[in-house]
């Protein structure tokens, strides 16, 4: 039995999940997710908790029920507190800030790059040399703070760039002069 499949996500107050196969609804506070689940999975909408089981003790079944209450307690904590990435701006003239529905960062090219705030998704700029990107759905959180990043990855030597708070870099040592 897998570990994670196995355990029941409770439902807090003030969150509703509705199954009609194959769709799955989490309603809460901060808005409303579905999840289209895979048919082999069979989800159980009790009193104050969700239980998903699977037909068989298969790899692929088995790879499915933990990720599939791994999906949902994700949609069930992103309803009801939300998902948060921060990220930094290293570099001198590295910056960031909030024009409208757009952030524009300058990160040392010729021009800046004006990113749309995309649909269910805040970007915010505390100062302007940070990033924070705040949703429901963790995935999208996630795939947003990458493609800010992927605008320029820290580099090795002097270690400018965006990265995620706390992320660590693997610094290298330049060339040095001949003695």
């Amino acid at each position: 039995m897998s570990r994670i499949g196995k355990l029941p996500v409770a439902i807090p107050g003030g969150v509703t999940v509705d199954y009609s196969e194959p769709v799955l609804k989490v309603k809460g506070p901060r808005g409303e997710l579905t999840l289209d689940v895979h048919p082999a999975m069979t989800i159980d909408v009790g009193e104050g908790e969700v239980v998903v089981r699977r037909p068989s003790d298969g790899r692929t079944h088995r790879s499915l029920h933990g990720l599939t209450r791994a999906l949902i307690a994700n949609m069930v904590h992103g309803v009801t507190t939300g998902y948060s990435k921060t990220l930094e701006i290293v570099g001198v003239g590295y910056r960031a800030q909030k024009k409208g529905r757009e952030l524009v960062l300058s990160l040392g090219f010729s021009h800046t790059i004006d990113y749309p705030e995309p649909e269910g998704i805040t970007l915010e700029c505390p100062r302007q040399d940070i990033v924070v990107v705040h949703g429901i759905d963790k995935q999208k959180v996630g795939q947003v703070a990458a493609e800010i990043r992927s605008f320029r990855p820290p580099e090795p030597y002097k270690g400018k760039g965006v990265r995620y708070q706390g992320e660590q870099i693997r610094r290298k040592v330049g060339k040095t002069a001949a003695s």
